[in-house]
């Protein structure tokens, strides 16, 4: 093959990956009633006018089962901490004893269970929708490629391969979000 078909199937295979690792971010945040630290990691705390990663301006820890803690590395960072998860809309109560901040994770209903079933198949559409986008391009730049002197065979056996790759990954998000399903209703 030649050298810009192989380009192309690692660019693709390469952007197709981080689509997948994207999506594990995000199913991560999705709880499924057990404590998990990564659960706050989109959550930004102001921090002196500056947005900060509210794991940078505290300790995170998971106390028990369904319990967080954050330990502020500053007394004073309390406040803004509490109102950032306010904020964030995870549908935790964040409780404030003066040094520590709790979230208590209160048992899932079967009906949010089943919506954040939903909310992850939701997720997995969105990154099968991006992995055939990235084949999409491929198959034009290869098109491309072909109408600058590739031979057809060559265009053939590229395209082939691009939908090999698109498989494989459409595969491992179908897998993902059984995973994940069997971790949100498990009870």
């Amino acid at each position: 093959m030649s050298e810009e078909v192989t380009l192309t199937l690692e660019m693709a295979d390469e952007t197709m990956v981080k689509a997948l690792s994207h999506l594990e971010t995000e199913l991560v945040k999705i709880r499924a009633g057990k404590a998990n630290p990564q659960m706050l990691d989109g959550i930004t705390v102001d921090y002196y006018g500056t947005p900060t990663a509210l794991n940078q301006v505290a300790n995170i820890s998971v106390a028990d089962a369904r319990t967080l803690t954050i330990q502020p590395w500053e007394r004073n960072m309390l406040q803004p901490i509490e109102r950032s998860i306010i904020n964030s809309n995870i549908g935790l109560n964040p409780q404030n004893d003066g040094s520590i901040i709790r979230l208590f994770l209160p048992p899932l209903t079967e009906e949010r269970r089943r919506e954040l079933v939903k909310r992850a198949q939701g997720e997995g559409e969105n990154c099968r929708i991006a992995i055939r986008n990235i084949r999409r391009d491929a198959i034009e730049s290869i098109k491309k490629a072909q109408k600058e002197g590739l031979s057809e065979d060559m265009a053939k056996d590229a395209e082939a391969d691009i939908q090999e790759i698109t498989n494989k990954n459409i595969a491992s998000v179908e897998k993902l979000l059984i995973a994940k399903e069997k971790d949100i209703m498990a009870i």
